[in-house]
């Protein structure tokens, strides 16, 4: 690897920092946070006041059934916006954690906005 050459996880990794120091989940309105693995993805909402999260959803659950990664995480935001709606949540502020807005990522915002979440 070159000198200075920046990897695609340290990307990612200085992306989030950059986010993060401008985004910032409360009780009201917390933060809708996103990791996606090869495999799977995952969505929490978070209180960072208080460092609790209030409802979480992942395409591991046996409740998803989907064919391809996509629909998964389509579905996965729907569920995430059915949890915050039992908590009283309507708002959130998205964090895309550094992976760019495109597919899945994309897909799990679409499908929390589709559930009643507004993001």
């Amino acid at each position: 690897m070159a000198k200075g050459k920046e990897t695609t996880r340290t990307r990612r990794k200085r992306i989030h920092r950059n986010i993060r120091q401008t985004i910032q989940g409360t009780a009201r309105r917390p933060r809708l946070s996103v990791y996606r693995s090869n495999k799977y993805i995952y969505a929490q909402l978070i209180d960072d006041w208080t460092g609790h999260t209030l409802a979480s959803a992942s395409s591991q659950e046996e409740d998803i059934n989907a064919e391809s990664p996509t629909e998964a995480s389509h579905a996965v935001g729907q569920i995430l916006a059915e949890r915050a709606e039992d908590e009283g949540i309507d708002r959130a502020v998205f964090d895309r954690s550094g992976y760019k807005y495109h597919g899945r990522v994309k897909a799990l915002a679409e499908g929390a906005r589709e559930g009643g979440l507004h993001l």
